[in-house]
């Protein structure tokens, strides 16, 4: 099996289209797709995507971010825990997607600005593996965790000798 790389991170969000604004507004991503109601039978949602018979795909949003994996967006009906908390990145399941930009101070002080919850930082690493990333957590509207990253150049491990990471900054 050849694999060329990541091609989507999909994940279901409360409020479809303020997703769709955030991500559109907020980091100039561009909708690539939208497939409308998926009609489909509850048996098929069961044993094709491991969902509750009474799950429906109410739309499908794909977004462009920049040069790197597309988003895929999920907006579902049907769920009997629709308001379930996220789980948090010390969850086994919890997840955020990261996102490199050009200047982590400057993108972490605009998303401010904009009302975005922005955790604590940008914290520039000095040291060890990571030497070289500045990184800041931050929160969609609807509380997934997102992080956004920067870099002037390899990291400490790549620069020790380690393989390079793939970086949309330099593809």
């Amino acid at each position: 099996m050849k694999v060329y790389g990541m091609q989507h991170v999909g994940f279901t969000v409360p409020d479809l289209d303020q997703a769709v604004a955030f991500f559109t507004g907020l980091f100039g991503a561009v909708e690539c797709l939208s497939t409308g109601l998926i009609d489909v039978d509850g048996e098929y949602m069961r044993r094709r995507l491991g969902v509750t018979c009474n799950a429906r795909i109410e739309d499908i949003k794909v977004l462009r971010v920049g040069n790197g994996a597309n988003l895929e967006l999920f907006k579902y009906s049907g769920d009997a825990e629709p308001d379930a908390p996220l789980k948090r990145n010390s969850q086994p399941g919890g997840y955020h997607l990261a996102f490199q930009v050009d200047d982590c101070n400057a993108a972490a002080a605009r998303l401010r600005a904009a009302g975005v919850e922005v955790l604590d930082g940008p914290t520039y690493i000095d040291g060890g593996p990571m030497e070289g990333l500045t990184w800041c957590y931050l929160k969609a509207p609807w509380g997934q965790f997102l992080e956004i990253v920067s870099m002037a150049g390899p990291l400490g491990a790549e620069r020790a000798g380690g393989p390079a990471q793939w970086s949309p900054a330099t593809d």
